[in-house]
C-alpha cells in the first residue's frame, strides 16, 4: 500500500493510466517538496510531452468541429497548457527537465470567441421571454461570468435572466377585524414578514414580495399566497372543582392521654377536606392558505393549519389536619388562583404552531419550482 501511494503521488500511476495532464500536476507537486525524487523526475518530461500533444490535438479538433460552445473547449485546452507552464516555471528542479511553452495570447483569443458565442446564445434565450428560457439564459450567463467576468454587461444580464427565470410570489397577510387582537395579529404578520425577508429568494428561482413591494415595482406576479384566519377562539375558559376527604397513610400523634397516672402519646390517622380547583383557558384557531396562479386564478395549493394553546392553573384549599395531605396536595394548597395571560398573548401562543406549519408547507410546495 505504501509503494502504491508513493507512485501515485509521483504521477507514475496517472501516467500509466493515460491521464497525462494530472501526471504532470502530481509530478510537479512531488518535486516541489522533494527536488531529487527519481520517480517524478522520470515521469515529468514524458507526461508533459504526452499531455501537450493530447491537449493540442483536442484544441485542433474542437476548432474544426461544428459544435455549439466549441471555443469553450478550446479555451479549456489552452488554460491547461498555460497551467502546466506556470507550475513548471515556478519549480526549479522541474525546469531542469522540461522547457514549458505558454499559450497566453491564444487563450485570450479563445476566451473572447467563447464569450461571444456564449453571450449570443444566452441573449437569444433571454429574448424568448419564458421562465424556462430565462433559467437557461441565467445558467449560460453564469458560465460566461466564470471564465470572462468582465465581458460586456454580463453582470447586468445575469440579474435580468435571474428575474426572467424566477417565479414572483406576492404574500397577502391575514387580517383580523378585532381591535382587541390587533397587536397580536401584527406580531404574527411580523413573523411572516421576517420569514419572507430572510428567504426573499427561497431558492434561486423563487422571489417573495409583500403587497407593498409588489405595488412599488408595479409587479405582475406569477403566484399569490392568500392567508386568512377562518376561525379562532381566544380565552375559552373552563373551571373544574372537586372536593374530597383525605386520610393520612400512617397514624400520627393526635394528643396525649393519662394511663395509670402516666402521660402517653395517642396516635391515630387524621383527615381533612381537600377542595381542588383547575382553570383551563383554551385558545385555538385555523389559518387558511391558498396559493393561486395569478394569470389563470387557478388554485395550485390549499391548506388549513390548526393551532392551539392551553393555559392551566391549579390550586387547592383544605379544612382539617394538613398531615392528612400528601406532599403534592400540600404544595397545591399553597398555590393561589392566577389570572390567565392577556388575550393578545394567548393569540400569539396559538399562532406559533401555525407559523411553523405554514413555513414548512411553503418550502415543500416551492421545492418543485
Amino acid at each position: 500500500m505504501s509503494i502504491s501511494f508513493a507512485c501515485s503521488k509521483s504521477g507514475t500511476k496517472a501516467l500509466e493510466q493515460g491521464d497525462y495532464y494530472n501526471a504532470v500536476l502530481q509530478a510537479v507537486d512531488k518535486l516541489k517538496k522533494d527536488v531529487d525524487n527519481e520517480k517524478s523526475l522520470e515521469v515529468l518530461p514524458q507526461a508533459y510531452a504526452y499531455a501537450s500533444e493530447e491537449l493540442m490535438a483536442d484544441i485542433n479538433n474542437a476548432k474544426q468541429a461544428n459544435q455549439q460552445f466549441r471555443y469553450e473547449r478550446v479555451l479549456d485546452g489552452y488554460s491547461k497548457l498555460n497551467n502546466m507552464h506556470d507550475l513548471i516555471s515556478r519549480c526549479v528542479s522541474c525546469r531542469r527537465e522540461v522547457s514549458p511553452r505558454s499559450y497566453f495570447k491564444e487563450a485570450e483569443e479563445a476566451r473572447e470567441l467563447a464569450a461571444e458565442e456564449r453571450y449570443t446564445y444566452a441573449n437569444s434565450m433571454l429574448e424568448k421571454g419564458t421562465i424556462e428560457s430565462g433559467r437557461d439564459a441565467f445558467e449560460s450567463f453564469q458560465i460566461l461570468f466564470d471564465f470572462a467576468p468582465n465581458f460586456k454587461d454580463v453582470r447586468t444580464k445575469m440579474d435580468e435572466a435571474l428575474d426572467a427565470g424566477s417565479y414572483h410570489v406576492v404574500v397577502e397577510q391575514p387580517k383580523v377585524n378585532s381591535r382587541v387582537y390587533k397587536i397580536s395579529n401584527e406580531y404574527f404578520q411580523d413573523r411572516i414578514d421576517e420569514f419572507l425577508r430572510e428567504n426573499k429568494r427561497l431558492n434561486k428561482f423563487i422571489r417573495f414580495y409583500s403587497p407593498a413591494e409588489a405595488k412599488t415595482v408595479e409587479l405582475r406576479p406569477d403566484h399569490v399566497i392568500r392567508l386568512d384566519f377562518v376561525d379562532f377562539v381566544v380565552g375559552e375558559t373552563l373551571v373544574e372543582r372537586s372536593e374530597k376527604t383525605v386520610t393520612s397513610e400512617d397514624s400520627v400523634k393526635t394528643g396525649t392521654a393519662t394511663i395509670r397516672g402516666k402521660s402517653v402519646d395517642v396516635y391515630d390517622k387524621v383527615t381533612a377536606t381537600l377542595s381542588q380547583n383547575r382553570k383551563i383557558v383554551n385558545s385555538k384557531g385555523i389559518l387558511s392558505m391558498e396559493i393561486i396562479d395569478f394569470q389563470t386564478d387557478r388554485i395550485l395549493d390549499k391548506k388549513e393549519f390548526p393551532g392551539e394553546f392551553t393555559w392551566v392553573n391549579e390550586w387547592a384549599s383544605f379544612n382539617g389536619d394538613e398531615r392528612a395531605l400528601t406532599e403534592d396536595e400540600l404544595a397545591m394548597s399553597k398555590m393561589k388562583e392566577e389570572l390567565p395571560p392577556p388575550p393578545q398573548q394567548l393569540f400569539v401562543e396559538f399562532c406559533k404552531p401555525i407559523y411553523d406549519q405554514f413555513t414548512r408547507e411553503v418550502r415543500r410546495f416551492y421545492d418543485r419550482y
